[in-house]
């Protein structure tokens, strides 16, 4: 495992930023952490890059404790945290060069400033000062600096807030590019951004763990129940709909328009077409609606803040 997090607590004051909270990252995975604010993704991140130590379980990061082989841990993590911390009177070369040594990187540090420059992108404003660059490129300065020494871990915080959409596309795909060779964490708001990126989601919700599953499974089987909405060319009542089986729930949009909420391990298309028929009547539109990611962390977090 590149990251095992084992009954982790931390505390500010009497306040529970993290409560008992487990879970492993394999290399080769890009992991979401979803997360209301103040949930705790923030907390966690700053644990595993040892900029704060937690009161109560462990965490290691290669095989190497947080605690007792910090600087190890350092070593082998790229870290790109929710402010982008660089200095904009600097040269994006001359600060890149400025992180290498810091790192103490081995070989050629020009060829691996050149290197990141290509993989991030930066080929175009190269030769600029940081200050005048986009948000986008600076964001792209910020994953070069966090790879130009090669950590097998990269962890990143809100890594395309502030984006336009097209800057979106560009960092999303770089990321999804380091993450076949890399394990990844980040966090994120953006539901649409953990479907498209991430292989797993772990969502956080009042310090604690209330989901960790992979993104596919977490959208298909939560809260087990599809929505489809039919249009019939006629009336039909309400309880021959209900009567459907495997339909746990009917509304009525109009007169000849339906929402169906359906158990996820039934397909009940082939018995409203039947329906229909039995009623003399035909079916002009069908759509499945499946539960989108957004929906599910909502339920999960709401359900969460009633208990």
């Amino acid at each position: 495992m590149s990251i095992v997090v084992e009954h982790v607590t931390k505390l500010y004051g009497e306040q529970r930023a993290l409560d008992n909270v487990s879970f492993s990252v394999e290399p080769g995975e890009i992991v979401g952490l979803l997360g209301p604010n103040g949930a705790g993704k923030s907390t966690i991140m700053k644990i595993i890059t040892c900029f704060i130590p937690q009161n109560e379980g462990s965490v290691s990061v290669c095989g190497f404790n947080v605690q007792e082989n910090a600087l190890e841990v350092k070593k082998r993590i790229g870290y790109l945290p929710e402010h982008n911390p660089l200095y904009p009177d600097m040269y994006v070369r001359e600060y890149l060069e400025f992180i290498a040594k810091i790192h103490k990187v081995n070989g050629n540090i020009n060829k691996r400033i050149d290197e990141m420059i290509y993989l991030t992108g930066l080929m175009p404003e190269r030769k600029k000062k940081i200050g005048a660059l986009s948000k986008g490129y600076r964001q792209r300065v910020g994953l070069a600096q966090a790879l130009i020494h090669d950590p097998d871990v990269l962890i990143m915080d809100e890594p395309t807030s502030g984006l336009d959409p097209n800057q979106l596309v560009g960092i999303r795909e770089l990321i999804t590019q380091i993450g076949k060779e890399k394990t990844v964490i980040l966090s994120t708001h953006i539901m649409q951004e953990a479907e498209a990126m991430c292989t797993r989601t772990i969502i956080i919700n009042k310090g604690k763990i209330v989901a960790n599953a992979p993104t596919c499974e977490l959208t298909q089987a939560a809260l087990g129940s599809n929505r489809i909405v039919v249009e019939f060319n006629g009336k039909i009542e309400h309880n021959k709909l209900r009567a459907i089986s495997g339909v746990v729930h009917v509304e009525k949009i109009s007169d000849v328009i339906w929402s169906l909420t359906a158990q996820t391990s039934k397909d009940v298309r082939k018995s409203v077409f039947d329906l229909a028929v039995a009623e003399k009547l035909a079916v002009l539109s069908m759509k499945i609606e499946q539960r989108k990611l957004e929906d599910i962390f909502h339920q999960l977090t709401t359900q969460n803040n009633k208990d």
